[in-house]
C-alpha cells in the first residue's frame, strides 16, 4: 500500500521561494513516476510537474517553467518541488501523486497525498 506525505508548504511573499517534499512509504519508489498537482479555491486540480522513475523525463506546466524544479531522491524515497519567484497565482493546495508511467494526466495517477497549503502574498 503506497502512502504519500507532503510537507514544506506555508506562507511566503511574492518573489520568495519554498521547497515542497513528498515522502513515499510502501511500494517501490524507484519504480514510480511522481507528479505534483495543485488546486486553488474554486478551481479544478491542475498539473504542475512530473518526473519519471529514473528522472530522465521531466514535464512542467507552462506557467511554472523556469521557476519550479522537480527532482527526486531514490535513496530517501522523496520527491521535491523547488518553487522560486512565487506569484500570488501560485496560491493553492499542492498534492503529490504516484503512478507507473510519467504523465501529465491527473486521472492516470493511482496514489495521492493529503496536500500542503502554499499561500503567496502580494
Amino acid at each position: 500500500h503506497v502512502q504519500l506525505e507532503e510537507s514544506g508548504g506555508g506562507l511566503v511573499q511574492a518573489g520568495g521561494s519554498l521547497i515542497l517534499s513528498c515522502a513515499v512509504f510502501g511500494g517501490t519508489f524507484s519504480r514510480l513516476a511522481m507528479g505534483w498537482f495543485r488546486q486553488a479555491p474554486g478551481k479544478e486540480r491542475e498539473f504542475v510537474a512530473a518526473i519519471s522513475w529514473s528522472g530522465s523525463s521531466i514535464f512542467y506546466t507552462d506557467s511554472v517553467k523556469g521557476r519550479f524544479t522537480i527532482s527526486r531522491d531514490n535513496v530517501k524515497n522523496t520527491v521535491y518541488l523547488q518553487m522560486n519567484s512565487l506569484k500570488p497565482e501560485d496560491t493553492a493546495v499542492y498534492y503529490c501523486a504516484a503512478t507507473v508511467i510519467v504523465t501529465k494526466q491527473l486521472n492516470d495517477y493511482d496514489h495521492w497525498g493529503q496536500g500542503t497549503q502554499v499561500t503567496v502574498s502580494s
